[in-house]
């Protein structure tokens, strides 16, 4: 069965700016922290629409994250029915194709799913996601020459190909779910559109 999704994808972690593990290199506190979420503007898994959708991951790295496995939290938008939340799951686990299956190659355990209110919010140079009780994270976009965007290409840990990073950094970022918990301020964030689909 055909699908695709298109829409906004933002991530926050706990590096500081900007990230080398987009470069495959060691993140600069020894781990990797990161709230990573995608607001899906149109989508469609056959006949199911996935259009104005939210899904969400907070990841954790103990090592550079293309080399060690990740330990994952998922939370998928409470708002999507029995089918569209199945298809989200499908899709987002790697078992549908496209580049998150390649994404999901990096998961080497996944500690819990949950279906939640998720806020999120694309203003300009500022990406917010929201999660209540969960997650709180705003990113603001970092000027560069001439006051315009700093944006990244070509990267090879790209969660979303095709198309340039911007480079922002967090205004706040705090975590705490199954375990993990955190709290991050001035470090790395980017965002960009991002576009996948079936092979």
């Amino acid at each position: 069965m055909s699908w695709s999704l298109n829409g906004i994808y933002f991530e926050s972690c706990n590096c500081d700016t900007a990230c080398p593990c987009l470069f495959l290199s060691a993140p600069t506190q020894g781990e990797c922290k990161a709230l990573v979420g995608w607001h899906i503007e149109k989508g469609e898994d056959g006949d199911v629409s996935l259009s104005g959708l939210n899904i969400a991951l907070a990841v954790h790295s103990p090592g550079p994250m293309a080399e060690t496995p990740w330990k994952v939290a998922v939370y998928v938008d409470e708002r999507a029915d029995e089918d569209q939340r199945a298809a989200l799951l499908n899709i987002f686990g790697g078992k549908a194709g496209g580049h998150p299956a390649r994404l999901a190659t990096h998961i080497g355990e996944i500690v819990g799913v949950k279906f939640t209110p998720i806020d999120f919010s694309a203003n300009g140079d500022k990406h917010s996601l929201k999660i209540p009780e969960i997650a709180d994270v705003e990113i603001v976009q970092i000027q560069g020459q001439n006051d315009g965007p700093i944006k990244i290409t070509g990267h090879p840990l790209c969660v979303a190909p095709g198309f340039p990073a911007t480079v922002a950094k967090t205004t706040k970022h705090t975590y705490a779910d199954h375990g993990m918990a955190w709290e991050l301020s001035d470090k790395t964030g980017v965002f960009s559109p991002f576009a996948y689909q079936s092979e």
